[in-house]
C-alpha cells in the first residue's frame, strides 16, 4: 500500500468520512481500520502509543515511560512578552 493511500484510509477512519465528504459505511470503517492496524504493524514499525507494533499488539506505555520520551524531544521554544 502506498502512504498516500495509507493516509487517506487512516484519516477516514478518523474522522468517519471519506475525503470527498460521504460517510463511511460500519463495514467499510471496519475494514479500513483493519489494513490501517496492518500497515502501522508492517510497514511503520511505530513505537509510539496506541499505535500497533510489529508484533501485531497494541504499543502501550507507563506513565513515566511516556514522560520520558517527551522530555527527550526537542524542547518548546519560550518567551518573554517584551521579547515579542
Amino acid at each position: 500500500m502506498a502512504p498516500e493511500t495509507y493516509e487517506k484510509l487512516a484519516d477516514a477512519v478518523a474522522t468517519g468520512r471519506w475525503a470527498d465528504g460521504s460517510l463511511l459505511s460500519d463495514e467499510q470503517r471496519a475494514h479500513s481500520m483493519q489494513l490501517v492496524l496492518a500497515y502501522q504493524a508492517k510497514v511503520l514499525k511505530s513505537n509510539e502509543p496506541f499505535t500497533i507494533g510489529a508484533d501485531g499488539q497494541m504499543v502501550q506505555k507507563t506513565k513515566a515511560e511516556l514522560k520520558a520520551s517527551w522530555q527527550q524531544q526537542t524542547p518548546i521554544a519560550r518567551f518573554n512578552h517584551d521579547d515579542l
